[in-house]
């Protein structure tokens, strides 16, 4: 064997013979997905606020508007007034009483006011209601309505002191169980000029 031939085979042992060492693969790189863009915050709609009502009322089945009516004076005239108060624990002629009093533009509802009680028939007590705002300032305005005050000044009626007025065009007919509760008597004199004061409205 020729010494070419020694060498050639001795190699060819060698890579026989040496361990075979894996081959590894490189993994593929996975694609980066595209940048999303930020979703903007949407405000979210508030639920419509419910406007409430300025004034306390009472409306429908509640309301206590079968124990108050309107006393027609066209149809039924003025009726006799006698001033005649008594702390009785009952409304009387001459004394100011809470009740309630429907509104104009809607009968069905109403609010608890002041009224002046003028009279007392079978049927009911014949009142007319009291305020506190002074309609002097605006009384021509308030007759372009059909409505005409007449100033009572102040009393115990009002715990604040302020003066009063009852109103002449608009007188009511209350049962007497209506009345809620009693508030104070008005001078004679008082008296006498708001009744002066209502048939000069009405002859």
């Amino acid at each position: 064997m020729s010494l070419l031939n020694r060498v050639l085979g001795a190699l060819a042992r060698a890579v026989t013979s040496a361990p075979a060492r894996p081959i590894t693969q490189k993994r593929p790189e996975r694609p980066v997905p595209p940048e999303r863009p930020e979703r903007s915050e949407r405000p979210v709609p508030s639920a419509p606020r419910t406007a409430g009502t300025s004034r306390t009322a009472l409306a429908g089945p509640t309301a206590p508007g079968r124990d108050v009516e309107v006393y027609d004076v066209s149809v039924r005239g003025l009726p006799a007034f006698a001033y005649s108060p008594d702390p009785d624990g009952q409304a009387d002629p001459g004394e100011v009483v809470w009740t309630w009093v429907p509104y104009e533009d809607d009968p069905s509802r109403g609010k608890d006011r002041p009224v002046l009680v003028l009279s007392r028939l079978p049927e009911g007590l014949v009142v007319t209601q009291m305020t506190s705002k002074d309609h002097d300032r605006d009384a021509a305005q308030e007759a372009r309505w059909g409505r005409y005050w007449h100033d009572v000044g102040t009393g115990a009626w009002d715990s604040r002191g302020r003066r009063s007025e009852v109103r002449l065009d608009r007188l009511l007919l209350v049962a007497p169980d209506a009345v809620r509760r009693e508030g104070a008597t008005m001078g004679r004199t008082t008296f006498e000029g708001v009744v002066s004061a209502l048939r000069t409205h009405w002859s």
